[in-house]
């Protein structure tokens, strides 16, 4: 049983929320802020975080910041009532996996707490599937249909931290520093050239997924249903 924390400092919204949770079967903790919230990631497992963005004493976003220090395979899904595309952005790029704005239908929240739970699950494997296409992280190797072939490694790696996480919007940022490292010196333009060879390489009518570009942050994967 998955362990959820919901964080907001309005105890109707934190009621509500843990109410459709545990309705769910999950268990469920609270937090009136971040800086209660990073003080109970400290004391039990928590699986997820749903983090509200405007809070007194450590509001969503530096909740985040602090807690990807430390926490950084944490699914968090941000609900709030800021929209914007400047707001998503920063979050994005601050590690918030979802976004969900308010008022909300429950079971929305419900849906999309436990498809962030399984996105996780199959990131932490060393194998993943995505469409037709299977990713071997021991061997390096691509399956399709049987036939196993490699490619170059940065083009599996970020194949693989993308279906990692299918239907997770990853910034440039993000995807740059997690396949080239930090210290990388060359241009976004190299992150572009790689997702156009991958495009070219499993063409979505054969491979049962595609990459599709998020205008102002980035990437994302996407499998056929």
């Amino acid at each position: 049983m998955a362990t959820i924390l919901v964080i907001d400092d309005d105890p109707h919204i934190r009621e509500l929320v843990s109410t459709l949770l545990s309705g769910e079967g999950f268990a469920v903790c609270e937090a009136k802020n971040g800086r209660e919230a990073l003080a109970k990631l400290g004391e039990a497992k928590i699986d997820l975080c749903v983090l509200d963005l405007m809070m007194p004493d450590m509001d969503g976003y530096e909740f985040c910041r602090h807690a990807r220090r430390y926490y950084e395979d944490l699914p968090i899904l941000m609900l709030t009532a800021k929209g914007g595309l400047s707001d998503k952005v920063k979050g994005f790029e601050l590690g918030v996996d979802d976004y969900i704005t308010k008022p909300f239908e429950g079971m929305e929240l419900v849906l999309r707490v436990k498809a962030l739970l399984k996105r996780y699950h199959i990131a932490a494997a060393q194998t993943v599937q995505i469409g037709l296409l299977t990713l071997d992280k021991n061997s390096y190797s691509v399956t399709a249909s049987g036939v196993q072939a490699d490619i170059p490694m940065k083009e599996f790696e970020l194949l693989f931290k993308l279906g990692g996480a299918p239907g997770r919007t990853f910034t440039r940022d993000q995807l740059i520093e997690g396949v080239w490292g930090f210290d990388f010196e060359g241009n976004e333009r190299t992150l572009d050239v790689h997702i156009g060879r991958l495009r070219d390489r499993f063409p979505p009518e054969n491979y049962g997924f595609k990459i599709t570009t998020v205008r102002g942050l980035g990437y994302r994967l996407e499998v056929k249903q």
